[in-house]
């Protein structure tokens, strides 16, 4: 492997066993990742976390805060500021109970990995210095997160004790990637842009990560291609669009115009041989190896079939 592209040795054969009909594909789970962008000299930074080496998942893979959709964060209405529901809904390319627990989940995921939280006290205000780095547990936010990321306490529950709206207006619509069916844990993971708030500060909250990091994206996708940090395709594409924006603003800004249509990867029969790749990034086609393992079983031959490509969750 040349660059620092993430690639399971199962995967070929998972994706023989996929179209041999031995593993059946589960449904993915609503996800959301945030890329949460604050402005240095020379253009915006993005805030990202190194997962841990011992987790199941992209063990060792930089990515973004996130992560899976909690079943409450839909099941009742939330304060609100922003783009309405319905808004997002049409946006996002489902109802309006699944935008706003998707909306939800990226705040919520933000708060609990990164100590950053989107919301204020009315649709034009935000939170400010929440504890941050500190390491103290000032009028018990600490405590308030600690309980939201263990499913002690429900977003919901969390925002209206704290009298706060959530601001879905400092989000931006990014991406949608979604895992390739051959995966046990499979995600369909919306990815957000948003600006850090004025007077928050990020931390490594997360159980999942032994480090974060302020990067340039185009640092980061040096790092990448030198193979010095492993990554997820999607992680790579994003950080490669956020390039040519200057300023988070600028980012947040240019959001609304992303296509928002799920990239798929597709699994196919080439001379003899497996290919992996995601339509409208071919810089992570990957020859997986040969249609038919080794030994007995060599006589069995997927036909060409479609999966779906992977998100970074």
């Amino acid at each position: 492997m040349s660059n620092g592209q993430w690639y399971p040795p199962e995967w070929p054969e998972r994706i023989r066993g996929l179209a041999a009909g031995e593993i059946t594909a589960v449904t993915p789970r609503r996800a959301a990742t945030v890329m949460l962008l604050r402005d240095e000299p020379g253009g915006p930074a993005v805030h990202m976390l190194r997962r841990r080496t011992s987790m199941a998942f992209a063990a060792g893979a930089y990515a973004y805060p996130g992560g899976g959709v909690d079943p409450r964060d839909d099941d009742r209405l939330v304060g609100w500021a922003g783009p309405g529901r319905d808004v997002w809904a049409r946006r996002l390319g489902v109802d309006p109970a699944a935008a706003q627990a998707v909306v939800c989940a990226a705040v919520r995921e933000t708060y609990e990995e990164a100590g950053v939280l989107l919301a204020g006290e009315t649709a034009d205000t935000v939170v400010g210095d929440i504890g941050g780095s500190s390491g103290g547990d000032r009028d018990g936010w600490e405590a308030d997160r600690a309980a939201v990321a263990a499913r002690e306490l429900s977003f919901a529950d969390f925002l209206h004790r704290r009298g706060l709206i959530l601001r879905s207006d400092l989000l931006g619509a990014w991406a949608r990637w979604i895992t390739p069916e051959f995966e046990p844990r499979r995600y369909d993971t919306w990815f957000f842009v948003a600006a850090l708030p004025p007077g928050q500060r990020t931390r490594n909250a997360s159980t999942e990560a032994d480090r974060t990091v302020w990067i340039r994206p185009s640092e980061a996708t040096e790092a990448y291609d030198r193979g010095e940090l492993l990554m997820m395709p999607p992680t790579v594409a994003t950080l490669r669009q956020l390039q040519s924006y200057g300023t988070a603003a600028d980012a947040l800004a240019g959001a609304g115009g992303r296509d928002l249509t799920p990239v798929l990867a597709t699994a196919r029969l080439e001379g003899g041989e497996l290919v992996l790749s995601w339509p409208g990034h071919d810089e992570f086609t990957k020859h997986v190896g040969p249609a038919s393992p080794p030994g007995p079983s060599a006589s069995r031959s997927p036909s060409e079939q479609n999966a779906t490509g992977g998100p970074d969750e």
